[in-house]
């Protein structure tokens, strides 16, 4: 977990929301099936010239450290465990000062028993986007040329933490959801993040999640509105019926 997601809400939208002072090129479209590796709109804020700005940019989901020889990597980094992020080599430097937050419509999880799968969407009580803590880096592709434009890759990694409440009955994991009242701490480039700063951004999510609502959809499969779609009621005693909320 997270490993597809979805994002609703246009750039325009998102600018607004999360007071964005600059949006950045080609940001990608709305999507109902958002996979690892895709472009995603992220918010970031940057301090180059002293004055710090908030930027919605576009990244791949999936991190590139910048000491990695080439994009691919040999373990996934769409997502970054909380308990290590601060520790490991792939993450640290993204901890200590390029933090970001990732928006998000809501998200599908998969609760599994035996080789059976099943699909469920997670979204706020209210319809509200959620913003989950991410981290962010700068790759600089060696095989492109100094004035390629392309040269400079930016990608992104989503925060996850062991899930509580009702969110353990479809997966052990959960995204790291911060209130509004995080966004400014989460992101401001003058704070050096640390694996305490992770931990009080994992408390706090903990009341947001315990709001987060889920219910059982249809195979996740295409790119549509159809996907979020809840599947028909279950008689009662079914097993399925358990996990809806």
């Amino acid at each position: 977990m997270c490993g597809r997601y979805i994002v609703t809400d246009t750039s325009p939208d998102l600018a607004a929301m999360f007071d964005v002072e600059h949006e950045g090129d080609n940001l990608p479209e709305p999507s109902y099936n958002i996979k690892p590796t895709e472009q995603i709109p992220i918010v970031l804020e940057s301090a180059k010239t002293g004055t710090v700005v908030r930027r919605l940019e576009s990244a791949r989901w999936s991190l590139v450290p910048g000491f990695a020889t080439e994009i691919k990597s040999p373990y996934p980094t769409f997502n970054a465990r909380a308990e290590t992020a601060a520790e490991k080599p792939t993450f640290k430097t993204s901890v200590a000062s390029r933090r970001a937050l990732i928006p998000a419509t809501g998200y599908f999880e998969w609760h599994t028993v035996g080789t059976v799968k099943t699909p469920y969407f997670v979204h706020s009580d209210d319809g509200m986007p959620l913003a989950f803590a991410g981290l962010y880096a700068w790759w600089k592709n060696p095989a492109l040329a100094a004035d390629d434009p392309a040269r400079w890759l930016l990608s992104a990694t989503i925060l996850t933490t062991d899930a509580q409440g009702p969110l353990q009955q479809i997966h052990e994991r959960i995204p790291v959801t911060l209130s509004e009242e995080w966004w400014d701490q989460w992101l401001d480039p003058h704070t050096v993040g640390d694996h305490d700063l992770v931990t009080a951004a994992v408390e706090s999510s903990r009341e947001v999640a315990e709001e987060l609502r889920f219910y059982e959809v249809a195979p996740v499969i295409g790119n549509g509105p159809e996907l979020i779609e809840p599947v028909a009621a279950r008689p009662a005693g079914e097993a399925a019926g358990d996990y809806q909320n």
